[in-house]
């Protein structure tokens, strides 16, 4: 229950225009998606890990990347709230010097070139154990990174690329580190300085960090007071963490950025299912157990008129975000199942077998939009090629079907069969075998109701074409890290997954991370030589055509089943909470700038 502790401060708008009093001080409770509470305070984060949950809406409260992305709800820069100021270019394009203003951490130090080096260094040992990371890209790209000041580092680039690219899909990446965490169990180390010391220092702070996979990480409910944790540069520091995933942030008191918070506590909650969540939200924002911002699950609340059943205490805010949803295949798995959709012609079959402009009537309500390929097309932007905007695949089972007998295989049953072996023209392709069946697992995170209908829609469509379709639903942050850690057999057993249907950018609407081969969020580790060519090409030039090429070859190939898309949330904010619009179209979230007005 939010309480308001101070005087007023200052006089705002409300939404009929009267003036209504600023108050300093409260308490915000936010209510987080089922299945997901943080599991990574180290903002070196694994795949495994990845993902907005841990990044966007936990750990950049409290450690700020290089250059923040997303101003007043535009796709650019903000140079306001990034660490440093704008990059400054050589002449030639090859080399870019990036200066930190004159901030600190919690501790009293500044934040200097020496925790950028610490970071780039890690990069440098460790790379392949960041979401992020993306080999033949930074820092693999680089001929040289050096300190050439106290606030001072320079980058050498081995080629001339995109500036848009560097500033907001490399520099951005990076996230200063402190001096407090370069150490080890046995004392303090030189990681800073010498990349010998890196293997130690990371091992340490994963160790801080707990095991990124074990769901009973009883070092969570001691971040808070963590020496190594607590060293923060954002707007936030950690309260406590609950094993039940209440997770408290109060002000950190050592802030040097603008928009100091005005709130006095934000907390986040647990919620095992959108239905308990929605019965929260029924019960109003002052209630004992009241949440101010929760979201309105798809698939329920709001009426076939589209109002929204909580307006009298809600306003309904919609986090559109750049985001593309998609259920992955898992190409490192040599499963008959996998031998058989690892056939372009197999996955353009499934897509054709998703019926997403029925899904976003009958399910979203209309708040949704189809996605096509890898550029999402909402927020507006133009990097959508014309053929995804006007010709992208159609739903079409019969075309689906048709394409399978076209290939040898017999629709007839469910599953179908293969009637026709072989790799010639007419047949199913490398590694089908005759009797191989057209049956597939989908491992989905349980708890989300319109995720729950879509899925149960597309095995109806799909079973009309001849393909079985088995859904699995599994707690969500259990799903990922069986399905997306590396070098466990777990990781190779999947078929096809969806933990909600979606990444979110963090930069320009580029691939390398998604799809190109070894890329850190490739999840289901597709690689193809075209791609990772026109991906390539994205990198280097900011020319239009580039982008398109790259999204009509991914689209058509099909790496993943392209699923509507729609707002990472439909928040519902207490009436007298402001300061939530406009949404950052990235994802990540700044409650320094909420603040209650008088009701």
């Amino acid at each position: 229950m939010s309480t308001v502790l101070s005087e007023q401060q200052s006089e705002q708008p409300s939404e009929d225009g009267r003036r209504k009093a600023r108050v300093e001080g409260g308490t915000v409770t936010w209510a987080c998606n089922p299945g997901f509470p943080p599991a990574a305070i180290f903002p070196f984060t694994p795949r495994e890990r990845i993902g907005i949950r841990n990044l966007y809406e936990f750990q950049v409260l409290m450690f700020r990347p290089l250059y923040w992305l997303g101003r007043e709800g535009r796709p650019e820069v903000n140079p306001e709230l990034s660490l440093a100021y704008p990059p400054e270019w050589s002449e030639d394009g090859l080399s870019v010097t990036v200066t930190l203003k004159p901030w600190q951490w919690s501790n009293g130090e500044p934040i200097c070139a020496d925790n950028v080096m610490f970071w780039v260094n890690m990069m440098a040992v460790k790379g392949d154990r960041l979401g992020y990371y993306v080999p033949g890209y930074f820092p693999d790209n680089l001929l040289s990174y050096e300190k050439v000041a106290e606030d001072k580092v320079r980058f050498t680039f081995d080629e001339v690329y995109s500036k848009t690219w560097v500033e907001m899909n490399q520099l951005s990446l990076i996230t200063p580190m402190p001096k407090a965490w370069d150490r080890t169990a046995s004392g303090p180390a030189r990681a800073s300085y010498d990349v010998a010391d890196i293997p130690a220092v990371y091992d340490y702070l994963v160790a801080e960090n707990g095991e990124w996979t074990v769901e009973a990480n009883h070092f969570r409910g001691g971040w808070a007071e963590s020496p190594v944790w607590s060293v923060v540069n954002g707007p936030w520091r950690l309260k406590s963490y609950t094993v039940d995933g209440v997770v408290t942030f109060v002000p950190n008191d050592k802030y040097s950025g603008p928009n100091k918070p005005h709130l006095d506590e934000f907390r986040q909650v647990q919620n095992d299912t959108d239905e308990l969540m929605y019965e929260r939200l029924l019960a109003g924002p002052d209630a004992p157990d009241g949440i101010q911002i929760g979201y309105l699950p798809f698939g329920m609340g709001l009426t076939d008129d589209g109002e929204d059943p909580l307006a009298d205490s809600y306003r309904l805010v919609p986090q559109d975000v750049f985001v593309v949803r998609y259920m992955p295949f898992n190409f490192d798995n040599d499963s008959t199942a996998a031998r058989i959709y690892k056939h372009t012609y197999v996955r353009q079959a499934l897509q054709m077998c998703l019926d997403q402009d029925r899904a976003i009537r009958e399910i979203y309500h209309g708040n949704a939009y189809r996605m096509d390929g890898p550029v999402p097309p909402s927020p507006a932007n133009p990097h959508v090629s014309p053929k995804q905007r006007k010709d992208p695949m159609p739903f079409d089972v019969d075309a689906a079907r048709e394409l399978l007998e076209a290939h040898g295989w017999d629709t007839s049953t469910l599953p179908a069969g293969c009637v026709q072996p072989g790799e010639v023209a007419g047949c199913a392709g490398e590694g089908v075998d005759i009797g191989d069946q057209l049956s597939f697992t989908i491992r989905y995170v349980e708890g989300k109701a319109a995720l729950t209908r879509l899925l149960e829609m597309f095995r109806e469509d799909a079973a009309k074409a001849g393909i079985e379709l088995k859904l699995e639903p599994v707690y969500g942050s259990v799903m990922v890290a069986e399905d997306h850690s590396p070098d466990v057999p777990s990781k190779r057993l999947w078929e096809i997954n969806t933990w909600n249907g979606g990444w979110s950018f963090y930069g320009h609407l580029t691939g390398e991370m998604l799809f190109r081969t070894g890329g850190g969020s490739n999840f289901g580790d597709y690689s193809d030589p075209k791609a990772d060519e026109l991906i390539d090409r994205t990198v280097h030039s900011d020319d239009p055509e580039a982008m398109y090429a790259y999204q009509d070859y991914i689209a058509e190939q099909v790496p993943t089943i392209w699923s509507p898309g729609f707002p990472n949330r439909m928040f519902e904010v207490a009436k007298n909470l402001h300061g939530i619009e406009p949404v950052n179209p990235y994802g990540l979230i700044n409650p320094e700038d909420w603040y209650y007005v008088e009701k």
